[in-house]
Formats: C-alpha cells, structure tokens, sequence
C-alpha cells in the first residue's frame, strides 16, 4: 500500500499551502467579523485552477479527483482558511452534474466552477427531516413542460454568494405513485425563491440560511440527468465527495491549531525558564491530538483513493469513517490547543479559539457522528438497523 502523494499531488499540495498561508486565518476571521466574503481568495484560488481539479479538462478543470480536491481543503484549512464552499459546489454540485447531468448541463456549469466565477451550493436538509431523504416535504410536480418546486429548506451554506442552489425535491413516480428524489439546478434569484439568514455561533465568512420555495417555476432542463431517475444515484454520487472533502477540511483545521499551540508551548517560558512545552502535562495532550490528525489524515486519502479508482462501496464505508475521525479529532485539536495556550488561547489574536464553533459543528455535520456508527454497525458490523 503507497501512502505516498505522486509528484503532481505534492506540487499541489505545495502551491496551495503558500497560496493560503498569502492570506492567513486573520484575514478568514477579519472576513467573518466583517461580514465579508474571501472573495479575493476564491478568485485566485479559480484563477490558478484549483477549485476545478477535480473537474474533467474538457470543461477547463484539472482532470484529477477527489483526492486532488481534498489536498486543497486540507491546505488551504491548515493555513488557516477552511472554506466550506469548496466541499459544496467544487464537491457536491460538480460531482453530480460531472456524473450524472446532461451535456448540455456539464457545459453550461462546469467551466464556470472549474474557474471560480460560478457557485451552486446544495439543498438538502429540511427542518423536519434533517438529511432524511426519505421524509423530504419539498415537492417538485409538473406543470406543462415546466417543473413547479415548493418546500422549506434549512442550514443551507452560501446561498447569498451563489448563482444556483441545487435543490433535492421529490417527484411523483408515474408508474407507482410513490415520491422518489430528483434534483434541480435552481438560479439563486428565481421568484418564489426566498431566503432567511441563520444567526450561528460559528467565526465564518460563509452564512447559513433557510430558504422557502413557493411555486418556483423551472423549465425542463433545471431537472439533473435525462429522467427523474437520475435523481438517485445523483444524489448519492454528492455524498461521498462531501463526507471526504469535509473530513480533509477538519484534518486540515487540525493541523492549523496544533502548528499554532506547538509553536507558543515551545517559546514560551515560565517557572524557571523552561518552556511550557517541555512539561508532559502540556506536551502530550497536543502529541495525542497530532496522533488523531494523523490517524484521520490516512483514512481521508484511503477514502478519497477508493473513491477515484470508481470503488463507490468501499469509498461509502471509508469516507464515514474518515468524517467521523477527522470530526473527532479536528475538535480535540482546536480544544488542546486553546488549552495549551492558556488564557491566550481564547484571544482573537491567537486564532485557536475562532474555530471552537466550527469544529464542534464538524461533529454534528454533514452527517452527525451517531449516525456514523449506525452506518458502521448495520453495513460493517453487520447489526440491525436501530432506527
């Protein structure tokens, strides 16, 4: 087993380090404290071509994968800069119009994802179903050739940045009467579509919203994929992409808190003029969350691996797993580190403490870490499901 990056993916890794460390994590929170966008940091980062490595060259990406994505997620988090909307629209969006959309669709979006100069964020998760496809309420019915999408939408990342929202309805199945998923390319100022900003305990410059759909009218075309039965496995092809990017993301958040304790634990002096970094009691806490980095660290790239080579079922375990243990360990990193730094810890200055919102959040979404072990239980473990 190679755990080696190939060249390529080591100048990747290189280029998008020095470009995120440019800006830094004052720049992210001086962003989210203003109520700005890292705008100027998405528009280089499209512009070098590294929101679109992922996309095939046909269509103006880098013709590589998820792994090449989730380098620059860990990256661009480990100087400090954890943009979630790589994971929605780089990850989510493009995998599944890349995978399953019409040519028409890859022509239209693709390129101007690859570029940066397009964003579609993802709309899934609803204020009484959660992520639960199943109980989805939002409602796509046809009228004529057009589709008429109503229903509520929560917890919706950087919808006030995007172009499109893709929106995960169900659809009447003609043949048994059953609702079944489809989902549409929705442009972010359509009429009927409304939008509520979430106030959230989280130092980030990209918002959460509720959106409402009422009556919105689409034409044909806003349907992904040549059928409703596309709707499925497009849905599915999103998830995996998101559970790996999102876990590269933390590793990454990760990697950032324990590179800033160390750096302080191992200047700082007191009692005696030693360093504070020399005490186990200090030091091996932060060695212990270095371990759980790590530890995620190789699960992400395995899942990302999997995923690639097309191992959609094995890439499905991996990629929980990988979320759930970068979850776990992005949060006691940033938690370590607040602790190492002491009272300097909670500082603005220091810029640990800016992430505890995030990170907590990490464990929680995009799929919460109980629902993590129930995947392990019933799929690995061979357990009845519990819920």
């Amino acid at each position: 087993m190679n755990v080696d990056l190939n060249p390529e993916q080591e100048q990747l890794r290189d280029a998008v380090r020095a470009l995120g460390r440019r800006y830094g994590h004052d720049y992210f929170v001086a962003k989210a404290k203003s109520g700005g966008h890292t705008t100027e940091l998405w528009s280089e980062a499209g512009r070098l071509g590294y929101l679109g490595v992922n996309i095939p060259t046909e269509y103006g990406g880098g013709g590589g994968g998820i792994t090449e994505l989730a380098i620059v997620c860990e990256e661009l988090a480990a100087a400090g800069c954890p943009l979630l909307l790589l994971v929605v629209s780089p990850a989510i969006a493009a995998t599944v119009i890349n995978r399953h959309g019409t040519e028409a669709q890859r022509k239209r979006y693709l390129p101007g994802l690859a570029d940066g100069s397009q964003k579609i964020v993802f709309a899934i998760t609803e204020p009484e179903a959660g992520s639960n496809f199943h109980r989805l309420g939002t409602v796509a019915r046809r009228d004529g050739d057009d589709w008429l999408v109503s229903g509520r939408k929560c917890y919706i990342s950087g919808v006030d940045e995007a172009d499109h929202v893709l929106v995960v309805a169900r659809t009447e199945d003609s043949s048994t009467g059953k609702l079944k998923p489809a989902l549409f390319v929705v442009p972010a100022d359509a009429p009927g579509l409304t939008r509520s900003k979430l106030d959230m305990e989280i130092v980030s410059p990209e918002n959460q919203f509720l959106l409402y759909l009422d009556d919105v009218r689409l034409p044909a075309d806003a349907l992904v994929g040549e059928s409703v039965d596309a709707g499925l496995p497009a849905l599915f092809a999103g998830l995996n992409p998101e559970r790996i990017t999102v876990a590269a993301m933390g590793a990454g958040t990760g990697r950032y808190a324990i590179e800033r304790a160390s750096s302080y634990t191992a200047t700082r002096t007191v009692w005696g003029g030693r360093t504070i970094g020399s005490h186990q009691g200090v030091s091996h806490p932060l060695a212990h969350a270095a371990v759980q980095v790590e530890l995620a660290r190789l699960m992400i790239y395995k899942a990302a691996t999997l995923y690639d080579a097309g191992r959609d079922l094995e890439a499905g375990v991996a990629g929980n797993m990988a979320k759930y243990a970068a979850g776990e360990a992005a949060a006691l990193a940033v938690d370590t580190a607040v602790q190492a730094l002491g009272g300097a810890g909670m500082t603005t200055e220091y810029g640990v403490a800016t992430l505890l919102g995030a990170v907590r959040a990490g464990r929680i979404a995009p799929v919460s870490r109980e629902m993590i072990l129930n995947f392990v239980a019933q799929h690995v473990l061979g357990q009845e499901k519990s819920y």
